[in-house]
């Protein structure tokens, strides 16, 4: 990554839809009101955990594959 990339910009831009829908996903599970758009009245701490579970869902899915299982 060099330093003109944005952190926010998916390294695969084919794969920023499938971010986006799991972002809203996993803001649902947490009970966050997540909408498309402006979301400037929710917390860091809330933005926090959304951002979070998606690295830990990500690096699940990524050891599934390694070991040759998929769920």
């Amino acid at each position: 990554m060099n330093a003109q990339n944005s952190s926010s910009r998916p390294e695969v831009p084919q794969a920023k839809a499938a971010l986006d829908s799991m972002k809203y996903e996993i803001a649902r599970e947490l009970g966050i009101n997540l909408k498309q758009g402006y979301n400037g009245d929710l917390s860091s701490r809330e933005n926090g955990y959304v951002g979070g579970y998606m690295v830990k869902r990500l690096i699940e899915q990524a050891e599934r594959q390694m070991a040759g299982t998929q769920h």
